[in-house]
């Protein structure tokens, strides 16, 4: 009887690491900033203060990142901004 071998995990074939994805959300020559502050604190469900700091990153750096989990959570996430008329994609984490 020949022994058994156990086989090693090759790191090749082991899943990927599930990375986090973010929203982003982009500074657009369109919508008013207490409109970008509204769409964040209505849909999001964050505070006026935390919504306008974003708001204001979006409008002095040109884009925020407003929110991060699994990739079908932020591809519904870019959607649901695209449906209030705000430019965002989507991006990994550790882009």
């Amino acid at each position: 009887m020949q022994p058994i071998h156990e086989a090693k995990a090759d790191e090749s074939t082991a899943p990927a690491r599930d990375v986090p994805w973010q929203t982003v959300v982009w500074n657009d020559p369109v919508n008013l900033m207490n409109y970008v502050s509204y769409v964040f604190e209505s849909y999001f469900g964050y505070t006026a203060e935390h919504s306008n700091a974003l708001m204001l990153q979006v409008h002095k750096d040109g884009k925020a990142i407003v929110s991060t989990g699994a990739r079908e959570k932020i591809e519904y996430d870019v959607q649901a901004m695209h449906g209030y008329g705000l430019w965002a994609t989507m991006k990994k984490a550790d882009d």
